[in-house]
């Protein structure tokens, strides 16, 4: 019978695992103790015949060889289940990896349009606005010019009797030419201060421009970092998840590996009982053991000769010993 630890409940040696020489020991305890061991009420009663422990004992060994081919199937069964499982669960990983790559993409896409938008939109506003700052100068400067104008008129009115006092300034000067060119080169002093002031203004206004766009840049790249960051942690939770279960089916592989080597471990002991067996019985008789541990057919079938032979002997001392008994009787 198989067994997974010694065992030093049954046999005559107590420990399978030990020669027979080393067990002597073991065998005078066994016939000392009584907990295994059932000594017969009576010295002439008998036990179980060897054909009983013959027929028990092969009852078990077929019933172990059943019980072997069953676990033999379901851990085929179980293996190819496993197989399927496991190809399954790569077809579904592949599926969501897949679509968490199209999910983002598209995310990412809805984001960059939606930054774009914004970007154009504050581009759009700042130009409106500009355009808003044009048309309010527009019309302050119509403004400015109307009350220039009238302001002008009221001058002109107000400075002709000067008049007469540039033409005579411009009879004495060499530098002028004529009252006009007076005047103009007085008006284009005043429009190079005023061009002057203005681009001052419009370069400060770039500036603004330009320091707005910085931080419009800014916050747009740290948009970004933080989306990368999602997408970082999303796939790492993934990669979590994709390790748990492989870890999860890993173990129920080795599960099933110890199983099929227990099983072969326990045939290659049912075959090692077997060859001890004949072995024994060989050194019983004198003879020499010829066959191989493989060989397990030959072996039963010596086996199975010894116990008639040791049956037949054990009738034939029992005969004898009631047709000395009725010898008794009768001298009696």
């Amino acid at each position: 019978m198989p067994r997974v630890k010694p065992t030093k409940k049954v046999d005559v040696l107590g420990n399978l695992d030990l020669r027979p020489e080393e067990a002597v020991g073991d065998f005078l305890c066994s016939k000392q103790q009584d907990k295994y061991f059932v000594i017969p009420p009576n010295a002439d009663s008998a036990g179980e015949s060897i054909e009983l422990i013959y027929v028990n004992n092969v009852r078990e060994h077929e019933s172990m060889l059943k019980l072997q081919a069953e676990m033999l199937d379901n851990a085929k069964r179980q293996t190819k289940l496993n197989s399927s499982r496991v190809r399954n669960m790569y077809k579904v990983q592949e599926q969501l990896r897949s679509r968490f790559i199209e999910v983002n993409s598209f995310i990412k896409d809805c984001g960059d349009k939606k930054r774009t938008a914004e970007k154009i939109a504050a581009e759009e506003t700042i130009y409106h606005k500009e355009l808003g700052e044009d048309i309010e100068s527009f019309k302050s400067s119509i403004d400015e010019l109307r009350a220039f104008r009238e302001a002008l008129k009221s001058t002109v009115e107000e400075f002709e009797p000067y008049e007469k006092v540039l033409d005579e300034v411009v009879k004495v000067s060499d530098m002028f030419v004529s009252p006009k060119d007076c005047i103009d080169r007085c008006d284009t002093l005043l429009l190079a201060q005023k061009e002057i002031s203005q681009l001052e203004q419009q370069k400060l206004s770039e500036i603004e421009e330009m320091r707005k766009r910085m931080v419009q840049i800014t916050n747009d790249a740290a948009l970004t970092v933080l989306g990368l960051k999602n997408d970082l942690s999303k796939m790492e939770r993934s990669y979590n998840e994709s390790r748990i279960q492989c870890l999860k089916w890993e173990k129920i592989l080795a599960t099933s590996k110890c199983a099929i080597s227990d099983g072969f471990m326990d045939k290659n002991r049912t075959l090692d009982a077997i060859n001890n067996l004949y072995r024994m019985l060989c050194r019983r008789r004198d003879i020499p053991g010829k066959t191989n541990r493989n060989e397990f057919d030959m072996q039963l079938d010596v086996i199975k000769n010894e116990v008639e032979i040791l049956s037949g002997v054990l009738k034939q001392v029992e005969a004898n010993k009631s047709k000395v008994k009725q010898v008794k009787d009768q001298d009696a």
